[in-house]
C-alpha cells in the first residue's frame, strides 16, 4: 500500500509529487509499519525469503511456512488492489483509459519491478540474490540478541533503515523487489486487473527473477550469517564481560 502508493503518486503526477527518494521512504516506512502492526503475532516477515531463511534456520517451523507464505502474497496482492482503487481516476487520466506494461504511458512498473534497458538474465538474478542476501543477513544481525542487535521496540525502525540502504545502493538495475511476494503478488494483481499476460512476458519473461533470486539470496544470506558469525558467539558461561558491556550499551542508549 505504502510502498506501490508512492510509486504511482510520483508516476501518476508525472514527477510533480514524488521522485526516486519519496518512493525509497514509502517502500521503507511501508516495511517498518507492517512489522509494528504484525510483528507481535508473527514476527513480521512479510517477505517469504525471510520466512525461509527462518526455516532454514531452524527458527520458523516448517509447517507454518506455506502459511506464512500465503499471507505474504494476499497482503500483497490486496494492496495493489488498494493502491488502483485509490488512483482510479488517475490511472485513467493518465493512460486515457488503457493500461500499458510498456512505452511512454506504461503503468504496470508501479506495481512490479521491471528491469533496465542494459541488464541481463544474469546480472538480474545476481542483483537480486546480492540484495536479499544482504537484507537478511542485515535482519538477522539487527534480531540476534547474542550479537549487538537492535533497542527493544526499534527493531523495525533498524530494519527499515536496512531497506532504505539497500534502495539508495541497489535500485538502478531493477527497482530492489527482493522479496518475491511483492512483486509476484502485485504482478498477479496487473494480469487479472487489465494490463494482462503481458506483465509476465515483458523483459524477456523477467517475473521470475524477483521469485527465484530472493529465495536464493534468502538462503544464501542465513548460512553466511550463521557460518560467519552466530556460530562464533560466546558460550554462555564465557559471557560475563560480554554481557555486562551489553547492559551498558542499551543503558547508554536509553539514557540518550
Amino acid at each position: 500500500l505504502f510502498g506501490c502508493g508512492s510509486v504511482a503518486q510520483a508516476v501518476l503526477s508525472r514527477g510533480t509529487l514524488g521522485e526516486p527518494f519519496t518512493i525509497h521512504i514509502g517502500f521503507t516506512m511501508g516495511v517498518m509499519l507492517a512489522i509494528y502492526v504484525a510483528g507481535g503475532v508473527s514476527g513480521g516477515h512479510v517477505n517469504p525469503a525471510v520466512s525461509l531463511a527462518m526455516v532454514i534456520l531452524g527458527k520458523l517451523p516448517v509447517k507454518k511456512f506455506p502459511v506464512y507464505v500465503a499471507a505474504q502474497f494476499s497482503g500483497a496482492f490486496v494492496g495493489s488492489c488498494a493502491v488502483f482503487g485509490l488512483y482510479y481516476d488517475a490511472f485513467m487520466d493518465y493512460s486515457n483509459g488503457v493500461l500499458m506494461v510498456t512505452g511512454e504511458n506504461a503503468t504496470a512498473n508501479i506495481f512490479a519491478s521491471y528491469p533496465a534497458k542494459h541488464l541481463s538474465v544474469l546480472n538480474g538474478f545476481a542483483d537480486q540474490v546480492i540484495g536479499t542476501g544482504a537484507l537478511v543477513m542485515c535482519v538477522l544481525a539487527i534480531m540476534d540478541k547474542k550479537n549487538m542487535g537492535a533497542p527493544k521496540g526499534m527493531e523495525p525502525l533498524v530494519i527499515s533503515l536496512t531497506i532504505l540502504a539497500i534502495g539508495v545502493s541497489m535500485g538502478l538495475n531493477c527497482g530492489y523487489p527482493i522479496n518475491p511476494a511483492r512483486d509476484l503478488g502485485p504482478r498477479l494483481f496487473t494480469a487479472v486487473a487489465g494490463w494482462g499476460v503481458e506483465v509476465f512476458r515483458a523483459g524477456g519473461y523477467w517475473w521470475w527473477i524477483p521469485v527465484a533470486g530472493p529465495m536464493v539470496g534468502g538462503v544464501l544470506g542465513a548460512m553466511i550469517y550463521l557460518l560467519l558469525i552466530e556460530l562464533h558467539h560466546p558460550e554462555l558461561g564465557k559471557r560475563g564481560a560480554e554481557e555486562n558491556n551489553i547492559k551498558d550499551k542499551y543503558e547508554m542508549i536509553t539514557m540518550s
